[in-house]
């Protein structure tokens, strides 16, 4: 490990952008489909791993909602989320706002309870054994109905409590923000927070409906909001959060190379950036990983990087005080590391 790699595990980050289901790597589905008698596609790990050689956001899906159906019951969805965490705090992560698709689970027969239980126990356990703690956001299903979303929500009454915020995810081209304004408006009333996907295979336009029909607090991805300087100005101004995911755009190539990835330009600009997993288990990657593999393609300074967790925090939705003992956290670590930056 080099200095700089040693610099970037133990600086302190959270993760904004991570969708539990996609962190179910090939043995765990094997494991899980043992565990729960489910027959599987493919004979071996090395085949699921063979199956990931997609090149665009639909193939993922395909394969992602096909991985899920091996999760059935609470210790499947617990197991899942404390295999991430412990993977993300070996990353120098201290908090993370995850991602949950509970119609992917429930339009195949489990109730709402099974995932939300599961996770919100691997959340706890994680943060009794690890120290990294956590908040749950509740995905709608962007290629299903809004109605269906307001039945989504009406299940996740009795959780209120214990979810962070909503976010829209899955398909994202010809299911605009719009589509989902009226079930956005209902969370926002029910206290949550309120995040969304746009402007990752969608165009500008997507963004601006989050932020003008959905009237979110975080936009997921975001890099498309660079083909309109109007919105990068608005981003910059609002120093609204933009959760980047470097390789996951590089696999499903929406870049072609990490080389030519728009994170630096994104922070030159005074975008609000932050470096993200998305789906680890399918895209190469946990945020160790992202957070190496983008410093090293784009040459990221170290003030950069500290820019990053710093903003990883702020544009959390920490408690202010919270997120201000983080950001001491950092400074503490750079500091301790006879550090300039």
């Amino acid at each position: 490990m080099d200095d700089l790699d040693a610099f970037i595990r133990g600086l302190p980050k959270a993760e904004l952008h991570l969708h539990i289901e996609g962190s179910l790597e090939p043995e765990q589905m094997f494991e899980f489909a043992r565990r729960n008698k489910v027959s599987l596609p493919f004979p071996t790990v090395e085949a699921v791993r063979a199956a990931y050689a997609f090149s665009n956001l639909q193939d993922f899906l395909d394969i992602y909602y096909q991985g899920a159906d091996v999760l059935r019951t609470e210790a499947d969805f617990h197991d899942l989320a404390l295999a991430y965490f412990r993977r993300a705090a070996a990353d120098g992560t201290r908090h993370v706002e995850l991602f949950f698709d509970p119609q992917t689970h429930t339009d195949r027969g489990l109730p709402f309870s099974v995932a939300a239980d599961g996770l919100l126990s691997g959340m706890a356990a994680a943060k009794a054994e690890l120290g990294v703690t956590s908040g749950l956001i509740l995905c709608f299903l962007r290629h299903l109905s809004e109605d269906a979303a307001f039945g989504t929500l009406g299940m996740a009454e009795p959780y209120l409590d214990r979810l962070l915020g909503v976010g829209l995810d899955s398909s994202e081209l010809g299911h605009p923000p719009a589509k989902f304004q009226r079930v956005f408006a209902a969370a926002r009333e029910r206290g949550l927070k309120l995040v969304a996907h746009a402007g990752e295979e969608g165009p500008p336009e997507y963004v601006r409906e989050a932020l003008d029909l959905l009237h979110v607090d975080r936009v997921d991805h975001g890099n498309r909001a660079l083909e309109d300087p109007t919105l990068v100005r608005r981003l910059v101004d609002s120093q609204m959060t933009l959760t980047v995911c470097p390789l996951s755009n590089l696999k499903l190539c929406g870049v072609p190379d990490l080389a030519v990835h728009p994170l630096k330009r994104m922070l030159h600009l005074g975008l609000k950036a932050t470096v993200n997993s998305d789906d680890p288990a399918y895209f190469g990657g946990y945020v160790g990983e992202n957070w190496r593999a983008i410093t090293a393609a784009l040459g990221l300074s170290e003030r950069e990087l500290v820019t990053l967790a710093k903003n990883s925090f702020t544009g959390s939705f920490l408690p202010q005080a919270e997120a201000a003992r983080h950001m001491t956290s950092i400074d503490a670590y750079v500091a301790a590391r006879g550090r300039g930056v």
